[in-house]
């Protein structure tokens, strides 16, 4: 029924644009003079009808299942539930509905199978209603931009107000997540430091977050330093950096200036798909072929390896960074104003000087943007680290040891039961805001980096 839904309003946008671009074609055809053009008759029309009924649908479809569930829950007989806290309750809703899907464990009792039917009549119910709803309300919609066809009507300031507000609404849609986002970390990292001194935690040399759960439960006390886990981050990030920058950079310069057209059509959608694969093939490609091969050189050389090493992690994730650096650089080159080189040349320049002392620091506010990018991914990235570095928080700046970083011991620390007023649990609240604010200070540097070159060059 919800797939019906939306093929209903597909059809009625689609109906709707092609009847108000035939209604203004036949304005112009008897020789009347349009203020719009027909396109925008019917882009109008597929806005007035798409835009409403698409969210119909999405509200809809957000609160018909707290609506039934809610009114189930309620129907049941009040001393099944009496008793129960939450988490119970929770898991017998979960059993209707697991019953009203079809999913049937054991024998089930006469007032749960009684609620599943309920359950499935008010869903089959709803889906109904929904296309009756979305069928008549296109209908309607699809009338009334009829209507305003005429050879006055500005369907054009029709569409623009339509697609403003749309862009207004999306622009806010993203503030709130933002400002969610950081008061959901603020609140959270709050109730941490209530429990954790923030002179520890931003000056602790351990990082041991093992606590104990229960009053009857053996484990550590804790330990909440986050220096060895953010020089984690730096080392891996530095080794990834080191690798990636370079090689991206130079490869950049190659294919711009010095490539034939035919090695750079061969070079460039090589690099390309580096950036489309999945971070995991690189995590396996690290610890089957990087972290082995350490290992044996390591051994032939005398040196002492860790079965998870820094070293094949940034390897893996220099591998990772090279297409989007190369890829930023290469645009930020092309962008750089012919003039320039061509004057540069003119003057006896060579094609070498040209692009290191013309081109290359005109480009800077694109390469920075595409080192930036680099830069986060390198931050942010898990799974790679999970598995060729390690979950170990060592105080090392040795590549060959296993480290961890900020990301995997927000992973860590969020996997399992513990509850959410568990300092084990709050301390990756604390850890992504952390990351934040480190994350905010790269952009600003980046920022004003930036704003610096393009006030030379433009």
């Amino acid at each position: 029924m919800t797939g019906l839904a939306f093929l209903i309003l597909f059809v009625a946008v689609l109906a709707g644009y092609v009847l108000n671009r035939m209604a203004a074609s036949q304005i112009r055809a008897g020789g009347g003079k349009l203020h719009s053009l027909t396109g925008f008759h019917g882009l109008y029309s597929a806005l007035i009808v798409g835009v409403p009924g698409l969210i119909v649908i999405l509200l809809w479809l957000a609160f018909q299942g707290p609506v039934i569930d809610r009114s189930v829950m309620a129907g049941l007989p009040a001393d099944k539930l009496s008793g129960l806290d939450s988490g119970a309750v929770s898991l017998v809703l979960a059993e209707i509905k697991s019953i009203a899907r079809g999913q049937v464990f054991g024998t089930p009792e006469d007032w749960k199978l009684a609620a599943a039917r309920t359950m499935a009549e008010r869903t089959a119910s709803a889906r109904l209603a929904l296309v009756v709803v979305i069928a008549v309300l296109c209908t309607a919609l699809i009338a009334f931009s009829r209507s305003r066809v005429s050879a006055e009507f500005r369907a054009r300031h029709g569409v623009e107000r339509i697609v403003l507000g749309l862009m207004i609404f999306c622009s806010t849609i993203a503030i709130f997540t933002t400002l969610g986002i950081v008061l959901s970390l603020v609140f959270e990292s709050i109730k941490f430091f209530r429990m954790v001194p923030v002179s520890e935690f931003l000056f602790g040399l351990r990082w041991e977050p093992q606590i104990a759960i229960r009053a009857d439960q053996v484990a550590g006390q804790g330990a909440f330093g986050v220096i060895p886990v953010v020089l984690g981050s730096v080392v891996i990030m530095m080794i990834a950096l080191i690798v990636a920058v370079p090689t991206g950079l130079f490869s950049a310069i190659y294919l711009n200036e010095f490539a034939s057209p035919r090695a750079r059509n061969i070079i460039k959608p090589l690099l390309e798909i580096l950036a489309g694969v999945p971070t995991i093939v690189y995590g396996f490609f690290a610890i089957l072929v990087v972290a082995p091969f350490l290992r044996s050189a390591g051994a032939s050389s005398g040196l002492d390896v860790s079965p998870n090493t820094a070293l094949a992690a940034g390897i893996c994730m220099a591998i990772m960074l090279i297409p989007f650096i190369s890829s930023f650089t290469d645009d930020a080159l092309s962008a750089v104003p012919r003039s320039l080189s061509d004057g540069s040349l003119a003057l006896g320049a060579t094609r070498g000087e040209t692009m290191m002392k013309v081109l290359f620091p005109a480009a800077i506010p694109g390469i920075v943007g595409g080192i930036l990018l680099a830069v986060s991914r390198a931050i942010g990235e898990t799974m790679i680290v999970v598995m060729a570095a390690g979950i170990i928080a060592k105080l090392t700046i040795n590549p060959l040891d296993s480290v961890t970083t900020v990301t995997v011991q927000i992973v860590t620390l969020l996997i399992g039961d513990t509850e959410f007023d568990n300092p084990k649990t709050l301390a990756a609240f604390a850890l992504g805001s952390l990351l934040f604010v480190i994350t905010l200070g790269i952009n600003i540097l980046a920022l004003r980096v930036v704003r610096k070159y393009r006030e030379l060059y433009d």
